[in-house]
């Protein structure tokens, strides 16, 4: 028997629908309202994003250079795959989930940064940790800290990073060029409609995925979402499932979970939802939690560090 394993046509055709759908919106872009052209746009992006994850855990091809081709023109434009491999494959090591010095992926700060913050940015803080904060706030913060830590790592020679930021560029010029020269969008208009909505739904996702426990297997939750929410995040609302098996396709998940629904609870301390509607009625203008880690630093590490994971925000979209 062969030992090739076929593509996984499900996640090929969500990539069609994902870059057939983005082409023809921008290419007719002229014709919805601006603020319309935000909801498919930022659906749209988003789901290219959870493409993107697939991609990142193998899917749906062995061969990495065919998975980074098939993520590569990122919708986002901000977030080189390389990069984001390299963080989210990190986040994947559950021991340290949520540890604000080892998880790339964590919005808490340590105790020590804590005490040497002012009143207004612990207020930011604990408005990042509102679902309004999140969503509305989250975009632009998570963009520039990425930045910015991406050009200290550039600037200090990093040449690994200078290399995905290299590859990056062929998908740039793609998106870029079809949206901004092909269909004459306005930037503006792209950032507005496309990139600031979609990352706001990758924010959404990851808003209550994860929450600091002493039992590693309670900090990572159940969301059970709807066919089209469930569609727009490739069902890694179910991310209890997903870091139990990484190497599950996104349509595998569902079927699992119906199977282990039990034990997949008990495993992770009943930490699980019943939609996203419940969970803007309860945490909209609520702060889930405080933002300060309440467990010990990672290990190896003084404990009185603030210094982060690297690539933090950038990599907080895709949990």
């Amino acid at each position: 028997m062969s030992s090739k394993r076929p593509a996984a046509w499900p996640t090929l055709a969500v990539a069609a629908a994902v870059y057939g759908g983005f082409l023809l919106l921008t290419w007719f872009h002229a014709a919805v309202p601006w603020w319309l052209l935000a909801v498919p746009g930022g659906y749209l992006s988003a789901w290219q994003a959870s493409l993107q994850h697939e991609t990142v855990h193998g899917h749906p091809f062995r061969k990495r250079w065919a998975n980074w081709l098939l993520g590569l023109p990122g919708f986002l434009l901000w977030l080189p795959w390389g990069v984001y491999r390299d963080s989210h494959l990190r986040h994947h090591r559950d021991s340290r989930l949520t540890d604000p010095l080892e998880d790339p992926e964590s919005f808490y700060v340590t105790p020590a940064l804590w005490a040497r913050l002012g009143r207004v940015r612990r207020a930011w803080l604990w408005a990042l940790n509102t679902l309004a904060g999140r969503m509305v706030l989250g975009p632009p913060r998570t963009v520039a800290v990425f930045l910015r830590d991406e050009a200290r790592r550039l600037a200090a020679g990093d040449r690994r990073r200078r290399r995905h930021w290299l590859w990056h560029l062929p998908g740039f010029g793609l998106v870029g060029g079809w949206v901004f020269w092909v269909c004459s969008m306005p930037v503006w208009l792209y950032l507005a409609a496309f990139v600031y909505p979609g990352t706001a739904l990758m924010l959404l996702r990851s808003f209550l995925e994860h929450q600091a426990a002493e039992a590693v297997g309670d900090r990572t939750a159940v969301v059970e979402a709807g066919p089209l929410i469930s569609l727009l995040y490739l069902n890694n609302n179910l991310h209890a499932v997903h870091h139990t098996d990484p190497r599950l396709p996104w349509y595998a998940l569902p079927r699992a979970y119906r199977r282990g629904r039990a034990d997949i609870l008990a495993g992770n301390g009943g930490y699980r939802y019943a939609g996203y509607l419940k969970i803007a009625a309860v945490y909209l203008f609520r702060a889930k939690e405080p933002p300060v880690h309440p467990l010990p630093a990672g290990p190896g590490l003084d404990a009185g560090s603030d210094v982060p994971a690297p690539h933090q925000s950038g990599a907080q979209l895709a949990g």
